[in-house]
Protein backbone atom coordinates (compact mmCIF):
# COMPACT_ATOMS: atom_id res chain seq x y z
CA UNK A 1 0.00 0.00 0.00
CA UNK A 2 3.16 2.46 1.02
CA UNK A 3 4.88 4.28 -1.98
CA UNK A 4 8.83 3.41 -2.17
CA UNK A 5 11.05 4.34 1.12
CA UNK A 6 12.16 7.12 0.89
CA UNK A 7 9.33 8.78 -0.74
CA UNK A 8 6.81 11.35 -0.07
CA UNK A 9 3.40 10.44 1.29
CA UNK A 10 2.00 12.86 -0.89
CA UNK A 11 4.16 14.48 -3.94
CA UNK A 12 2.19 17.78 -5.46
CA UNK A 13 3.84 19.38 -8.70
CA UNK A 14 2.53 22.37 -10.30
CA UNK A 15 -1.06 21.60 -9.88
CA UNK A 16 -3.46 24.10 -11.56
CA UNK A 17 -7.24 24.09 -11.89
CA UNK A 18 -9.39 27.05 -13.24
CA UNK A 19 -13.54 27.79 -13.16
CA UNK A 20 -13.83 29.54 -16.26
CA UNK A 21 -12.61 33.03 -15.75
CA UNK A 22 -11.17 32.20 -12.39
CA UNK A 23 -7.94 30.76 -11.46
CA UNK A 24 -8.72 28.26 -7.81
CA UNK A 25 -4.93 27.20 -8.12
CA UNK A 26 -1.77 28.44 -9.94
CA UNK A 27 1.04 25.73 -9.99
CA UNK A 28 1.29 24.07 -6.63
CA UNK A 29 4.25 22.50 -5.79
CA UNK A 30 4.60 20.79 -2.01
CA UNK A 31 5.83 17.42 -0.41
CA UNK A 32 4.24 15.92 2.49
CA UNK A 33 6.70 13.15 4.46
CA UNK A 34 4.90 10.21 6.05
CA UNK A 35 3.51 10.11 9.58
CA UNK A 36 2.86 13.68 9.63
CA UNK A 37 0.27 16.61 9.91
CA UNK A 38 0.29 18.99 7.00
CA UNK A 39 -1.02 22.05 7.54
CA UNK A 40 -3.26 24.43 4.45
CA UNK A 41 -3.95 27.83 5.28
CA UNK A 42 -4.70 30.49 3.66
CA UNK A 43 -7.74 32.85 3.84
CA UNK A 44 -11.46 32.52 2.96
CA UNK A 45 -11.32 31.49 -1.24
CA UNK A 46 -7.02 30.72 -1.08
CA UNK A 47 -7.72 27.35 -2.95
CA UNK A 48 -7.59 25.05 0.04
CA UNK A 49 -10.51 22.98 -0.06
CA UNK A 50 -10.33 22.57 -4.51
CA UNK A 51 -6.90 21.24 -3.59
CA UNK A 52 -8.25 18.95 -1.04
CA UNK A 53 -10.89 17.78 -3.58
CA UNK A 54 -8.04 17.43 -6.15
CA UNK A 55 -5.71 15.18 -4.01
CA UNK A 56 -8.82 12.81 -3.20
CA UNK A 57 -10.27 12.77 -6.66
CA UNK A 58 -13.11 14.36 -6.28
CA UNK A 59 -11.91 17.12 -9.03
CA UNK A 60 -9.36 16.59 -12.18
CA UNK A 61 -6.85 19.00 -12.06
CA UNK A 62 -6.11 20.96 -15.32
CA UNK A 63 -2.52 21.12 -15.53
CA UNK A 64 0.24 19.38 -13.45
CA UNK A 65 0.44 15.80 -11.24
CA UNK A 66 0.28 14.32 -7.92
CA UNK A 67 0.91 11.51 -5.90
CA UNK A 68 -0.37 10.05 -3.02
CA UNK A 69 2.02 6.94 -2.01
CA UNK A 70 3.37 6.63 -5.38
CA UNK A 71 -0.12 6.43 -7.31
CA UNK A 72 -1.31 8.77 -9.57
CA UNK A 73 -4.20 10.95 -8.72
CA UNK A 74 -5.85 10.73 -11.64
CA UNK A 75 -3.93 7.50 -13.55
CA UNK A 76 -4.71 5.51 -10.52
CA UNK A 77 -7.76 6.98 -8.60
CA UNK A 78 -9.40 4.36 -7.60
CA UNK A 79 -6.08 2.33 -5.86
CA UNK A 80 -5.56 6.29 -4.29
CA UNK A 81 -9.35 6.24 -2.85
CA UNK A 82 -8.59 3.02 -1.29
CA UNK A 83 -5.23 4.47 0.57
CA UNK A 84 -7.35 7.48 1.78
CA UNK A 85 -9.82 8.64 4.25
CA UNK A 86 -11.73 12.36 4.34
CA UNK A 87 -13.84 14.11 6.80
CA UNK A 88 -15.18 17.89 5.23
CA UNK A 89 -16.08 20.63 6.84
CA UNK A 90 -19.87 19.55 7.32
CA UNK A 91 -20.24 16.20 8.71
CA UNK A 92 -21.58 13.55 5.87
CA UNK A 93 -22.87 11.39 8.43
CA UNK A 94 -26.79 10.24 8.16
CA UNK A 95 -28.43 11.91 11.07
CA UNK A 96 -31.67 9.15 10.86
CA UNK A 97 -28.88 6.28 11.62
CA UNK A 98 -27.56 5.24 14.93
CA UNK A 99 -23.29 6.16 15.27
CA UNK A 100 -23.11 2.40 15.09
CA UNK A 101 -24.95 1.65 12.22
CA UNK A 102 -23.53 5.02 10.56
CA UNK A 103 -19.90 2.84 10.89
CA UNK A 104 -20.96 -0.08 9.83
CA UNK A 105 -22.39 1.24 6.74
CA UNK A 106 -19.17 2.56 6.12
CA UNK A 107 -17.30 -0.28 6.93
CA UNK A 108 -19.35 -2.50 4.21
CA UNK A 109 -19.56 0.04 1.47
CA UNK A 110 -15.60 -0.34 2.23
CA UNK A 111 -16.31 -4.24 1.47
CA UNK A 112 -14.71 -4.83 4.80
CA UNK A 113 -15.54 -8.43 5.98
CA UNK A 114 -18.65 -8.30 8.39
CA UNK A 115 -16.92 -9.65 11.65
CA UNK A 116 -14.16 -7.59 10.75
CA UNK A 117 -16.31 -3.68 9.89
CA UNK A 118 -18.40 -4.90 13.19
CA UNK A 119 -15.48 -5.11 15.61
CA UNK A 120 -13.80 -2.18 13.63
CA UNK A 121 -16.97 0.20 13.96
CA UNK A 122 -16.85 -0.74 18.15
CA UNK A 123 -12.81 0.03 18.20
CA UNK A 124 -13.37 3.65 16.65
CA UNK A 125 -16.63 4.35 19.21
CA UNK A 126 -14.62 3.84 22.15
CA UNK A 127 -11.84 5.65 20.67
CA UNK A 128 -13.65 8.79 19.93
CA UNK A 129 -15.69 7.90 23.06
CA UNK A 130 -18.90 7.83 21.47
CA UNK A 131 -19.96 4.07 23.05
CA UNK A 132 -22.52 5.22 25.04
CA UNK A 133 -24.06 7.36 22.48
CA UNK A 134 -24.08 4.04 19.69
CA UNK A 135 -27.25 3.54 19.76
CA UNK A 136 -28.41 7.11 19.52
CA UNK A 137 -29.75 8.59 15.94
CA UNK A 138 -27.19 10.64 14.97
CA UNK A 139 -29.48 13.82 15.05
CA UNK A 140 -29.54 13.86 18.83
CA UNK A 141 -25.42 14.14 18.89
CA UNK A 142 -23.98 17.67 19.48
CA UNK A 143 -21.63 19.13 16.44
CA UNK A 144 -18.79 17.66 18.08
CA UNK A 145 -19.89 14.29 18.49
CA UNK A 146 -20.90 14.41 14.93
CA UNK A 147 -17.36 15.64 13.58
CA UNK A 148 -16.04 13.22 15.90
CA UNK A 149 -18.19 10.56 14.17
CA UNK A 150 -17.78 11.69 11.35
CA UNK A 151 -13.34 11.49 11.65
CA UNK A 152 -14.63 7.43 12.92
CA UNK A 153 -16.16 6.55 9.68
CA UNK A 154 -13.01 8.43 7.40
CA UNK A 155 -10.82 5.54 9.13
CA UNK A 156 -12.72 2.63 8.85
CA UNK A 157 -10.86 1.18 6.40
CA UNK A 158 -7.70 2.46 8.21
CA UNK A 159 -6.39 4.51 5.37
CA UNK A 160 -2.65 5.31 5.85
CA UNK A 161 -3.47 8.79 4.51
CA UNK A 162 -6.37 11.24 5.60
CA UNK A 163 -7.71 14.26 4.60
CA UNK A 164 -9.20 16.94 6.78
CA UNK A 165 -10.85 19.67 5.73
CA UNK A 166 -11.30 22.18 8.16
CA UNK A 167 -12.44 19.60 10.68
CA UNK A 168 -12.94 21.47 13.74
CA UNK A 169 -15.11 24.51 12.21
CA UNK A 170 -18.22 25.52 14.94
CA UNK A 171 -16.62 23.33 17.92
CA UNK A 172 -15.89 24.54 21.52
CA UNK A 173 -12.51 24.40 22.31
CA UNK A 174 -12.98 21.52 24.62
CA UNK A 175 -14.28 19.40 21.61
CA UNK A 176 -11.22 20.84 19.61
CA UNK A 177 -9.18 19.80 22.03
CA UNK A 178 -10.32 16.21 21.91
CA UNK A 179 -9.93 16.20 18.16
CA UNK A 180 -6.33 17.42 18.45
CA UNK A 181 -5.30 14.61 20.77
CA UNK A 182 -6.71 11.82 18.40
CA UNK A 183 -4.58 13.55 15.30
CA UNK A 184 -1.80 13.28 16.68
CA UNK A 185 -2.62 9.64 18.08
CA UNK A 186 -3.16 8.80 14.22
CA UNK A 187 0.09 10.43 13.17
CA UNK A 188 2.08 8.69 15.81
CA UNK A 189 0.78 5.22 14.82
CA UNK A 190 1.79 6.27 11.41
CA UNK A 191 -0.69 7.87 9.48
CA UNK A 192 -0.10 11.12 7.33
CA UNK A 193 -2.83 13.65 7.72
CA UNK A 194 -3.37 16.62 5.83
CA UNK A 195 -5.20 19.73 7.61
CA UNK A 196 -6.98 22.32 5.90
CA UNK A 197 -7.52 25.11 8.80
CA UNK A 198 -8.09 28.84 9.61
CA UNK A 199 -7.46 28.53 13.46
CA UNK A 200 -3.78 29.03 13.38
CA UNK A 201 -3.75 27.84 16.90
CA UNK A 202 -4.35 24.61 15.55
CA UNK A 203 -1.83 24.66 12.55
CA UNK A 204 0.51 25.55 15.10
CA UNK A 205 0.17 22.84 18.27
CA UNK A 206 -0.55 20.28 15.03
CA UNK A 207 1.60 20.81 11.80
CA UNK A 208 4.51 19.31 11.62
CA UNK A 209 4.90 21.84 8.07
CA UNK A 210 2.28 24.85 6.57
CA UNK A 211 1.65 25.61 3.40
CA UNK A 212 0.58 28.99 3.02
CA UNK A 213 -2.11 29.28 0.50
CA UNK A 214 -3.16 33.03 -1.16
CA UNK A 215 -5.52 33.60 -4.18
CA UNK A 216 -4.25 30.28 -5.63
CA UNK A 217 -0.96 30.29 -4.81
CA UNK A 218 1.57 28.87 -2.69
CA UNK A 219 3.26 31.62 -1.10
CA UNK A 220 5.15 30.01 1.59
CA UNK A 221 6.27 26.69 3.12
CA UNK A 222 7.76 25.55 6.00
CA UNK A 223 7.69 24.40 9.80
CA UNK A 224 5.39 26.81 11.82
CA UNK A 225 8.81 27.53 13.50
CA UNK A 226 10.51 28.92 10.53
CA UNK A 227 7.38 30.73 9.89
CA UNK A 228 7.21 32.76 12.91
CA UNK A 229 11.13 33.19 12.74
CA UNK A 230 11.21 35.06 9.64
CA UNK A 231 9.69 37.44 10.84
CA UNK A 232 12.88 38.83 13.19
CA UNK A 233 12.63 37.79 16.98
CA UNK A 234 10.06 40.96 18.17
CA UNK A 235 6.95 42.09 17.24
CA UNK A 236 5.37 45.33 18.47
CA UNK A 237 2.23 46.01 18.03
CA UNK A 238 0.65 49.83 17.47
CA UNK A 239 -2.94 50.96 18.66
CA UNK A 240 -4.09 53.57 16.88
CA UNK A 241 -7.13 55.69 16.96
CA UNK A 242 -8.27 54.82 12.98
CA UNK A 243 -7.48 53.23 9.67
CA UNK A 244 -5.79 55.86 8.49
CA UNK A 245 -3.59 57.05 11.36
CA UNK A 246 -2.93 52.99 10.78
CA UNK A 247 -1.83 53.01 7.60
CA UNK A 248 0.48 56.22 7.87
CA UNK A 249 1.74 54.00 10.75
CA UNK A 250 2.96 51.23 8.44
CA UNK A 251 4.13 53.73 6.06
CA UNK A 252 6.68 55.44 8.59
CA UNK A 253 7.78 51.81 9.84
CA UNK A 254 8.61 50.57 6.91
CA UNK A 255 11.08 53.19 5.57
CA UNK A 256 13.37 51.19 8.05
CA UNK A 257 15.45 48.63 6.54
CA UNK A 258 15.02 45.03 8.24
CA UNK A 259 11.69 46.10 9.54
CA UNK A 260 7.97 44.47 8.42
CA UNK A 261 5.08 46.18 9.34
CA UNK A 262 1.42 45.38 8.34
CA UNK A 263 -1.95 46.70 8.74
CA UNK A 264 -4.91 45.08 10.64
CA UNK A 265 -7.94 47.75 10.93
CA UNK A 266 -6.27 50.03 13.74
CA UNK A 267 -3.69 47.66 15.31
CA UNK A 268 -0.42 47.89 13.16
CA UNK A 269 2.21 45.12 13.85
CA UNK A 270 6.45 45.45 13.38
CA UNK A 271 8.95 43.29 13.44
CA UNK A 272 13.08 43.15 13.48
CA UNK A 273 15.49 40.54 14.51
CA UNK A 274 16.59 44.08 17.21
CA UNK A 275 14.28 43.99 19.56
CA UNK A 276 15.61 46.69 21.83
CA UNK A 277 16.14 49.31 18.57
CA UNK A 278 12.35 48.51 17.53
CA UNK A 279 10.90 49.86 20.33
CA UNK A 280 12.92 52.86 20.79
CA UNK A 281 12.56 53.51 17.21
CA UNK A 282 8.91 53.22 16.99
CA UNK A 283 8.28 55.41 20.17
CA UNK A 284 10.89 57.86 18.21
CA UNK A 285 8.95 58.07 15.13
CA UNK A 286 5.55 57.66 16.63
CA UNK A 287 6.23 60.82 18.49
CA UNK A 288 8.00 62.94 15.78
CA UNK A 289 4.79 62.43 13.41
CA UNK A 290 3.07 63.57 16.50
CA UNK A 291 0.82 60.47 16.71
CA UNK A 292 -0.24 58.95 20.23
CA UNK A 293 -1.00 55.54 20.14
CA UNK A 294 -3.82 54.08 22.10
CA UNK A 295 -1.12 51.08 23.23
CA UNK A 296 1.78 49.28 22.83
CA UNK A 297 2.46 45.58 23.38
CA UNK A 298 5.56 43.64 22.94
CA UNK A 299 5.72 40.14 22.31
CA UNK A 300 7.58 36.79 20.42
CA UNK A 301 6.21 36.11 17.10
CA UNK A 302 3.19 34.18 16.47
CA UNK A 303 1.75 32.25 13.11
CA UNK A 304 -0.95 35.30 13.13
CA UNK A 305 1.72 37.63 12.86
CA UNK A 306 3.24 35.70 9.83
CA UNK A 307 -0.01 35.20 8.34
CA UNK A 308 -0.45 38.62 8.46
CA UNK A 309 2.95 39.49 7.11
CA UNK A 310 2.55 36.47 3.98
CA UNK A 311 -1.32 37.59 3.13
CA UNK A 312 -1.58 40.78 3.85
CA UNK A 313 -5.11 40.05 6.27
CA UNK A 314 -5.61 38.68 9.53
CA UNK A 315 -7.44 35.23 9.74
CA UNK A 316 -10.26 34.68 10.90
CA UNK A 317 -11.14 33.97 14.51
CA UNK A 318 -13.19 30.99 15.44
CA UNK A 319 -15.95 33.16 16.44
CA UNK A 320 -15.54 35.30 12.91
CA UNK A 321 -15.37 31.77 11.22
CA UNK A 322 -18.20 30.78 13.23
CA UNK A 323 -20.74 33.53 13.01
CA UNK A 324 -19.68 33.97 9.06
CA UNK A 325 -21.54 30.15 8.69
CA UNK A 326 -24.40 30.79 10.94
CA UNK A 327 -25.30 34.13 8.70
CA UNK A 328 -24.40 31.84 5.66
CA UNK A 329 -26.78 28.97 6.79
CA UNK A 330 -29.76 31.92 7.60
CA UNK A 331 -29.58 33.09 4.37
CA UNK A 332 -29.75 29.63 2.60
Amino acid sequence: MAGMPGEPAIDVAGITKRFGRLTALDGIDFRVAPASVFGLLGPNGAGKTTLVRILTTLLRPDAGRAAVLGHDIVRNGGEVRRLIGLAGQNAAVDVNLTGRENLRLIGRLCQLPRATFRRRADELLERFALTEARARPVREYSGGMRKRLDVAAALMSRPPVLFLDEPTTGLDLTSRNVLWTLIRDLVDEGATVVLTTQYLEEADRLADRIAVLDRGRLIAEDTPVALKAALGATVIEVETDDEAQAARTVELLSRTPGWHAAQEGVLVRASANDGARLLLDTVHVLDSQAISPRGLRVHAPTLDDAFLRLTGSAPETAEQRDAGQDAAGQVA
